[in-house]
């Protein structure tokens, strides 16, 4: 344990006891659970009002994470993890690895209902010996296609507790602007860090959506856990100052309305790893999946019925295998440049996804290229690298 303090924790071999029986890429398709409020969000005639529908989409993903103290497992390279739910609620979700060091997954996903959503999320992850530091890198998209209303937000970083002695815990902390590339609009969110000296209410997020020229129109408010609600400014005002010397802004507002609320969990949540409804249903098998889909992977699968001993066995048997063919790949690549040592993911090209230039950040990320629900509908799987 001593000999972990300060490391990326990807770069920390544990057993699968330390996991919860989903990888990386269900927990990042989880980020679906209110889809609804996109849906919501695409009928909004007014961008500020659609954009605390956004606000509140992008607060809703973290209220599955409360109790889930689990480690999910890492992707596999190549792995990919669909969510077809385009006949019942109107969507369908892609994502694959597509880098091992640093882990970074991306991730597409269309709706009938007029929205895209897109992600590249890499986790730098850093155990303090105390409490673990969880870093998600990337930017998140979301465009509406009437409207051509173009959002961007990051993640905020998330805090396991108690690493060492006691009940395991997890909070959520930071700042984050919720951008409209086409109006200049922002939503402005806080997610305040727990504190034990403090009379606030834990877990409080607050919000403040602003447009072009720094005018406020509404204010958010609630806890990432449970609900959001937003209110119509109608005047707003200077106040005393702040703890840190800042001068507050007073507002005056109209009642608030609620913008979202956490289901009830499943009965027996506290027995299923504190999984929500969606989450219980992201690993049952489906027919037609790539060979690569989460669901068939095996160590994850022996985990979930129980079978530790052999779930460990099976997880340092894909690792090596994992291993090996990257040895390989950086073999090869080496005889074709003379020898000169290249990066080991450099070779690597993910199927479904191409790096190119954001046109919205300049970063180089990972959009989705297409291909792949067509290769389901024909059953051709031949492109799909051999993993487990």
């Amino acid at each position: 344990m001593k000999n972990c303090i300060g490391k990326e924790l990807s770069k920390i071999p544990m057993p699968v006891n330390f996991n919860e029986p989903l990888s990386m890429l269900q927990r990042l398709t989880e980020d679906l659970e209110y889809h609804e409020l996109l849906d919501k969000a695409s009928k909004c005639e007014n961008a500020l009002e659609q954009l605390c529908y956004v606000a509140a989409f992008t607060v809703s993903s973290y209220s599955t994470t409360v109790f889930r103290t689990g480690k999910p497992f890492n992707p596999l390279l190549g792995e990919t993890f669909e969510l077809d739910r385009l006949e019942d609620e109107g969507f369908r979700s892609i994502c694959e690895q597509v880098s091992h060091h640093p882990p970074a997954a991306a991730h597409h996903v269309d709706s009938k209902y007029g929205w895209t959503l897109r992600q590249e999320i890499a986790i730098a992850s850093k155990f303090r010996g105390k409490y673990l530091s969880i870093m998600p890198l990337g930017t998140i998209h979301c465009t509406f296609h009437q409207s051509g209303n173009h959002y961007t937000w990051k993640k905020v970083t998330t805090t396991v507790h108690n690493i060492i002695v006691g009940k395991l815990w997890i909070d959520q902390s930071g700042e984050v602007d919720i951008i409209n590339r086409k109006t200049r609009d922002k939503c402005h969110l806080k997610f305040a860090p727990y504190s034990y000296f403090s009379r606030d209410v834990a877990r409080k997020v607050t919000g403040v959506v602003t447009d072009s020229m720094g005018k406020a129109h509404f204010i958010l408010s609630g806890t990432w856990d449970e609900k959001m609600e937003y209110s119509r400014v109608l005047h707003s005002s200077k106040g005393e100052n702040s703890v840190e010397g800042r001068q507050k802004t007073v507002y005056e507002t109209l009642r608030g309305k609620e913008l979202w609320r956490r289901h009830k969990a499943p009965e027996r949540a506290e027995s299923m790893y504190y999984f929500s409804e969606l989450a219980l249903t992201l690993n049952e098998l489906e027919e037609g999946v790539a060979p690569t889909d989460s669901r068939l992977r095996p160590d994850q699968r022996l985990m979930e019925n129980g079978r530790w001993d052999e779930a460990n066995m099976e997880k340092q048997r894909l690792e090596e295998k994992q291993r090996a063919v990257r040895r390989k790949r950086e073999s090869d690549i080496n005889k074709m440049s003379d020898g000169q040592t290249h990066s080991m993911d450099a070779s690597y090209r993910p199927l479904w996804f191409e790096k190119r230039e954001d046109p919205y950040t300049k970063e180089l990320v990972h959009l989705y290229k297409g291909g792949y629900w067509e290769a389901k509908e024909k059953q051709d799987w031949h492109l799909c690298p051999d993993i487990f």
